[in-house]
């Protein structure tokens, strides 16, 4: 909460000093951001009605049905493929794998799960492609991707 007050203060502050040193540029650049956000809102409303079903759906327990200790490669697979699709929140996915871990999930699928989760985005593509493009959306998804696989096998080779 104290980074929130922060950040929005930090935010009111150089948006009155901009005000202060130039009020038309300031009125502009407002502008902007407001056509930018109603450019925005429709695909942000999506994502926010999308992690609201997956929060609703896959709870901890049916996922760690899926990647418990002894689903192996699959459940590494599973939680993949979950962490990829899945959109939640990064202050809800700490603790998210700490209670799978809790409930028996495996340290190696839990991991997939949550670098994926961290990582990959592939319901929140289309607001990223529009932001920074195709190419660099799938290069970066991709890489992140990697990355997870990387990750994953050194934690199930080193634990």
């Amino acid at each position: 909460m104290i980074t929130g007050l922060v950040l929005y203060s930090v935010s009111i502050v150089g948006l009155v000093i901009s005000f202060l040193k130039d009020k038309e540029k300031t009125y502009q650049s407002l502008k902007k951001a407001w056509m930018m956000f109603q450019k925005l809102l429709p695909e942000v409303l999506f994502i926010m009605l999308l992690v609201g079903i997956t929060l609703s759906i896959l709870t901890p327990e049916l996922i760690s049905k899926l990647i418990g200790e002894q689903s192996g490669l699959f459940g590494v697979i599973v939680a993949m493929i979950i962490g990829s699709v899945a959109l939640i929140p990064s202050f809800v996915v700490f603790p998210l794998g700490e209670t799978l871990l809790n409930n028996g999930a495996g340290l190696p699928q839990v991991a997939m799960l949550v670098s994926t989760l961290m990582s990959v985005g592939i319901i929140s593509m289309p607001v990223e492609r529009k932001m920074f493009g195709a190419k660099f959306t799938y290069i970066r998804n991709l890489g992140a991707l990697i990355m997870s696989i990387l990750f994953t096998l050194i934690i199930w080779v080193v634990l």
